[in-house]
């Protein structure tokens, strides 16, 4: 493997995905505080300090090691999640769905913004190649992770929107699943399940709505 290749791929990718974790995880964070849960306050994580949100082994090593065994093709990685104690929302069952979905909601934020940047830079032509693939960079992890945490399987943010939205018998049940979600979504992963029948639809329409979004920007370009 070309180390120049992979040290600028780094570069490139490295605030993005330091914005795109920090800022998700964040997000859990002030919303289960405005809706009444300070556990995660308490504990230093409603923060945008990075470090606060990083684990060494799912943020770095994990990725790294994939990216070198599978040559770039297949990559996977996580932060320490935001503690939530749903019991103390003020409203638990409904509550949960803001808080759950606060994450996803500030890396589509993020993804306009970095959309947006692509489009100023280039009707100011500014065509420098390392900021212009970092702003695809920072789209493009930011949809994956929109459309990954939105899949509907505890404990990923879409499970619990989902177990939030169900009646209360079948909210029971799937939550019963959070314990060995982890390792369901893995599967799921590695077959290509979630990539075809979730990623790919979601982040299709996702780029849609982004493009349609920032139109009158495009318009902007000579």
């Amino acid at each position: 493997m070309d180390i120049s290749n992979l040290i600028q791929t780094v570069l490139i990718y490295a605030l993005p995905v330091i914005f795109a974790i920090t800022l998700h995880e964040a997000a859990h964070g002030y919303a289960a505080q405005h809706f009444g849960d300070n556990t995660a306050a308490m504990m230093g994580r409603v923060t945008l300090n990075p470090f606060a949100h990083i684990d060494p082994m799912g943020t770095v090593l994990m990725p790294l090691l994939l990216y070198f065994s599978t040559g770039g093709a297949f990559l996977f990685g996580y932060a320490k999640p935001v503690p939530v104690r749903f019991d103390r929302l003020r409203h638990p069952k409904t509550d949960m769905i803001w808080v759950a979905l606060a994450g996803p909601a500030a890396n589509l934020v993020q993804a306009l913004l970095w959309g947006a940047a692509t489009y100023l830079l280039i009707s100011n032509g500014i065509s420098e190649r390392f900021f212009l693939e970092m702003c695809k960079a920072g789209l493009l992890t930011n949809v994956v992770m929109f459309a990954f945490n939105l899949f509907p399987l505890p404990p990923l943010d879409g499970g619990r929107i989902l177990v939030g939205l169900l009646p209360w018998r079948q909210a029971v049940w799937v939550s019963r699943i959070e314990p060995w979600g982890f390792f369901v979504v893995m599967g799921l992963v590695i077959t290509g399940v979630v990539s075809a029948l979730w990623m790919q639809p979601l982040m299709h329409l996702t780029f849609g709505l982004i493009e349609l979004i920032l139109s009158p920007l495009a318009a902007l370009l000579p």
